[in-house]
């Protein structure tokens, strides 16, 4: 919005207007307070693109869970129109323009271990496994332990993360990594 009111040279109250007039036109795709985009331009965005979207959607937060581990091919299912990632302010979900955005809540000291990408922040593959496991042993997270490459794994950097979680989650992690 704030381009458009620069670009323009009109009011902040000004541009708020526009944008919702022009939102209710079906010209612009309201992303949260403030951000918006062209609905043409939505339609063209990449896989890339709409995870650069989840970051900002909710900040601070990374890609992880099915997304990170379909971003690393380490797992045979296949996304379609959600992204998840994980923030330390609030578990949200944000339906735009028919796709989902999913925000899971993790305590602070389990959140770590993710890497910048380019403009992405994205979880390492085992910490993306450790964030799906630690969800899942507390009935929070579905997960096809089948579709996934334990193999693409390092057990060890596995085992090593999972000194932090509670017992639930490494008893989870010791009956799947041995």
């Amino acid at each position: 919005m704030e381009e458009l009111q620069d670009l323009l040279g009109i009011s902040r109250e000004s541009a708020r207007v526009l944008c919702s007039r022009y939102v209710k036109k079906g010209l612009f795709i309201r992303l949260k307070k403030n951000f918006y985009i062209l609905s043409e331009s939505w339609e063209g965005l990449s896989t890339e693109d709409l995870l650069k979207i989840s970051n900002l959607l909710q900040v601070p937060s990374y890609i992880s869970f099915s997304t990170a581990l379909t971003f690393y091919e380490v797992t045979t299912q296949v996304q379609r129109n959600y992204f998840e990632s994980a923030s330390v302010k609030r578990s949200a979900r944000f339906e735009i323009a028919g796709t989902a955005f999913n925000y899971y809540k993790l305590q602070r000291k389990y959140y770590f271990d993710f890497i910048r990408k380019g403009d992405l922040f994205i979880a390492t593959k085992e910490k993306a496994f450790m964030d799906s496991i630690y969800l899942y042993s507390f009935g929070k997270y579905k997960l096809d332990f089948s579709a996934l490459d334990m193999e693409r794994f390092e057990k060890r950097k596995i085992i090593a993360l999972s000194e932090i979680y509670p017992e639930r989650t490494r008893g989870v992690i010791k009956r799947i990594c041995g």
